[in-house]
């Protein structure tokens, strides 16, 4: 059986123009068992963007369960934008809605994204790589009311160097932190393939990471592509397999009402 995909975006996300039946279409002709759909949810974001019309896009999700179902299982996800001042808010509003799922992304560090090239103009790749890193930990040890940690390094993706000089060895304090975290917690690691979309040749995190988190005994991944279009869906999902089981991985994770299944990596 193919791999859920558990991470993407339709037009309910800033960065998305797909229709949300339109990624349902595409799963169901690539035969994937199951799909979260997991659109944006970044509040306060410093452009204003990633704004989430919660109500309507839970009452789409219901029409194409209702509709597809006979042919996918497709579960009600979110990726949440972590903030140290938002824990409260973010609370509240998972605890509010009957999400099967949730990511929990680090976006922002110092109120900037580092997905705009132009965000930290004074600080070096390894200052930029440092304190995602730390924000990323500290952001885990005061909310941890999610399911799985999306695209650990992120800012890898979207720096100016493109992970010039990037390698686990380099931050593995503050790598290790995190796994740590994710461990105590009982939070997935998300295998998040966009890393390819981006040119890097790898997932994010990286499979050196992948393969920390194991020794250190972590247990739970996810897998997601992180598609904007349908044309992403599942995006390198068989390499990403590979890596995994490499690692010494034999199951992933895909969450029922925040319940995680284990099934087979095949």
């Amino acid at each position: 059986m193919k791999i859920a995909d558990c991470h993407m975006h339709s037009f309910f996300s800033s960065d998305s123009e797909a229709p949300t039946e339109e990624m349902v279409k595409r799963a169901v002709e690539l035969g994937l068992p199951a799909i979260c759909l997991t659109d944006h949810y970044d509040m306060d974001y410093s452009t204003g963007e990633f704004q989430l019309d919660t109500p309507a896009y839970a009452a789409k999700i219901r029409e194409l369960q209702e509709k597809y179902r006979d042919r996918i299982d497709i579960r009600f996800g979110v990726e949440l934008g972590l903030q140290l001042h938002l824990k409260e808010r973010m609370e509240e509003y998972v605890n509010a809605w009957p999400f099967d799922y949730v990511i929990g992304s680090m976006h922002v560090i110092d109120g900037k994204d580092p997905y705009y090239e132009d965000a930290f103009p004074d600080w070096t790749a390894e200052e930029l790589y440092r304190a995602y890193f730390r924000a990323t930990a500290e952001n885990i040890r005061f909310f941890h009311n999610f399911q799985t940690l999306g695209h650990l390094d992120y800012v890898v993706r979207y720096c100016r160097e493109k992970g010039k000089d990037y390698s686990y060895r380099a931050f593995a304090d503050e790598i290790d932190t995190i796994l740590k975290e994710l461990i105590q917690y009982d939070i997935a690691l998300e295998i998040n393939t966009g890393g390819y979309k981006a040119g890097l040749g790898v997932p994010n995190p990286t499979p050196d990471v992948i393969r920390r988190y194991r020794e250190l005994g972590g247990e739970k991944i996810t897998f997601g592509a992180d598609a904007h279009k349908p044309e992403h869906i599942a995006f390198h999902f068989a390499d990403a397999a590979a890596i995994a089981q490499e690692a010494g991985f034999r199951y992933y994770v895909r969450f029922k009402e925040k319940k995680p299944e284990y099934l087979p990596i095949q």
